[in-house]
């Protein structure tokens, strides 16, 4: 029987304009009679993915669990402060920065508060956050880190709506980071992500299911990006929507029929917990 249902939030999740399909809500009703339950495991901050799930009942996330910063932090569903936290290296956060800032590269610095500061963004990437929280641009003359005021970073990401550059880069970039305190993954087709070495949806989701005493082969992971490819891989049954990206498409070990805007998990539990809870 699978018992924890973790899912990516932006592309697998939601939907269209970062909003819950009605649909999966229906499926969330659903987990939840079944004593499923289920984890959102997003790249974004706790308090960027709660944003996202305050049209919900909260009583169907009662006693749960939300995993951000592509695994760095787990929170208690309804809690502030992270039970568990990872920050980048200070040296390499600033290296990173400094390296956007001279080339004008189209960036989000993540705060642990979790504010999320943007600078030099396109119009594209301008229009994809409209309608996500605590989100702050910062002006073209910012030079330095000064606007977090102290605080430590979880991550950084940079951003080009070509999705083969952004991967050019994140490559070009890697014999100059040391592996042993970040690691790269990309998203969403147009993001290169850098966290902190041994950070991903993966080990977030481990380190939860160890707190529960969950056995990792009773989870179910589900995304669409290569930044979760790593809890697919980790889950017990790992699940692609529709829309899942050709690099994360062949660790699936089922792929639904569903994207993410139509709401694809009423099929997540017809096809696959309904049956476990049978069995």
């Amino acid at each position: 029987m699978y018992r924890l249902v973790a899912s990516d939030m932006d592309e697998t999740f939601l939907g269209a304009g970062h909003t819950v399909p009605p649909a999966n809500v229906q499926a969330l009703v659903r987990m939840r009679e079944l004593g499923v339950l289920f984890v959102p495991s997003s790249g974004r901050p706790y308090r960027s993915i709660m944003a996202s799930l305050a049209g919900i009942d909260p009583a169907l996330f009662e006693g749960s669990y939300v995993i951000s910063y592509n695994g760095g932090f787990i929170n208690r569903y309804g809690e502030d402060a992270p039970i568990r936290s990872t920050v980048m290296d200070p040296d390499v956060l600033a290296w990173l920065y400094r390296y956007a800032v001279e080339r004008r590269i189209c960036m989000h610095v993540y705060t642990e508060s979790g504010r999320i500061f943007a600078q030099f963004l396109n119009d594209v990437e301008r229009g994809y956050i409209a309608n996500l929280s605590d989100i702050y641009e910062l002006p073209d003359t910012q030079r330095d880190l000064s606007f977090a005021g102290g605080e430590s970073f979880p991550k950084i990401i940079f951003m080009d709506p070509d999705f083969a550059r952004v991967k050019r880069l994140g490559e070009e970039l890697r014999p100059s980071l040391d592996p042993a305190l970040v690691d790269i993954t990309y998203s969403s087709n147009r993001y290169v992500e850098f966290v902190p070495h041994g950070v991903n949806k993966g080990t977030g989701l481990a380190h939860l299911a160890e707190l529960l005493g969950i056995d990792m082969a009773e989870t179910v992971g589900v995304g669409d990006s290569e930044n979760d490819l790593a809890m697919i891989e980790a889950a017990g049954l790992g699940v692609g929507v529709a829309n899942v990206s050709d690099g994360a498409r062949p660790a699936c070990d089922l792929v639904l029929d569903t994207c993410a805007d139509d709401g694809a998990f009423p099929e997540l539990v017809r096809r696959v917990i309904e049956p476990s809870c049978t069995r």
